[in-house]
């Protein structure tokens, strides 16, 4: 687990380095792949935790009690499991992504100068001059930000119904 979360409580430049000299080894460098990579291992902590901690408080007699109906395992994991978890997938996902669209550094080590993320272009675009282009994408960010976290929360309020 110490593992696991270490991306979150190492600085972001370190973690930035040490990405790029690890995928450096490996040419993935300046490539989609490597960012991705990048990108998934500074991610990984945050989907870890919430699907831990809602999987801490899954009973699993409701596992049993389809198996012992009869169900199939994959037939369980989707009727039964799945439903009762989603709420910390969701936010698992939720907060991967928010991480990820916020991550400059690793961008900038990861990436080639033609291969330009977002939060990269606003970076150099707030860096040279305020545009409003800048200020356009930036309300269309916290709106999606918003309507992210109210739908997280709307989900979170439901009860979920297991069917077996």
């Amino acid at each position: 687990m110490a593992l696991l979360i270490s991306p979150m409580i190492v600085p972001v430049v370190i973690v930035a380095v040490g990405s790029y000299l690890f995928f450096g080894q490996f040419g993935l460098t300046n490539t989609r792949t490597g960012l991705v990579l990048a990108h998934t291992a500074l991610a990984t902590p945050f989907v870890v935790i919430t699907v831990s901690a809602t999987l801490s408080t899954y009973d699993t007699n409701l596992t049993r009690a389809a198996s012992s109906l009869g169900a199939s395992p994959l037939s369980t994991f989707f009727r039964v499991t799945l439903p009762s978890i989603l709420p910390g997938v969701v936010s698992g996902g939720i907060f991967a992504f928010a991480i990820s669209f916020d991550e400059v550094v690793v961008a900038l080590f990861m990436t080639a100068a033609e291969q330009r993320t977002l939060p990269v272009q606003m970076f150099s675009g707030i860096r040279d001059q305020i545009n409003p282009t800048i200020m356009a994408a930036a309300t269309l960010l916290l709106v999606l930000s918003i309507l992210l976290f109210v739908a997280l929360a709307l989900l979170t309020r439901q009860q979920p119904t297991v069917r077996a």
